[in-house]
């Protein structure tokens, strides 16, 4: 079974919706990732709809499609990828818990 990426397009800020949705796809496709996108119309925030659908990756076009808390949320659950520019965010490790 291939693992799973959740692609994350914030609306708000992409000016070529269909052209970072291909992007997204073939950083996707390159890395081994099946993807998923998230439903139309979810309130949930973007961490819990990657928990929801159990995704081990979010892949963005780039950093701006995301703040820097809800950033910081994800990756205390999954790994994050970018496009462009190409950058990896590896998920929170934790330390020190059974002390």
């Amino acid at each position: 079974m291939w693992p799973t990426a959740f692609g994350w397009i914030d609306f708000e800020v992409s000016t070529a919706p269909d052209w970072d949705a291909a992007q997204v796809e073939r950083l996707a496709r390159r890395l081994g990732y099946r993807l998923v996108w998230p439903q139309e119309c979810s309130v949930l925030s973007v961490a819990d709809q990657v928990r929801g659908v159990g995704a081990d990756v979010v892949i963005l076009p780039s950093p701006y499609h995301l703040g820097p808390l809800e950033l910081n949320r994800l990756m205390g659950a999954v790994d994050v990828e970018t496009v462009l520019p190409r950058l990896s965010f590896a998920q929170w490790a934790v330390y020190g818990l059974g002390r």
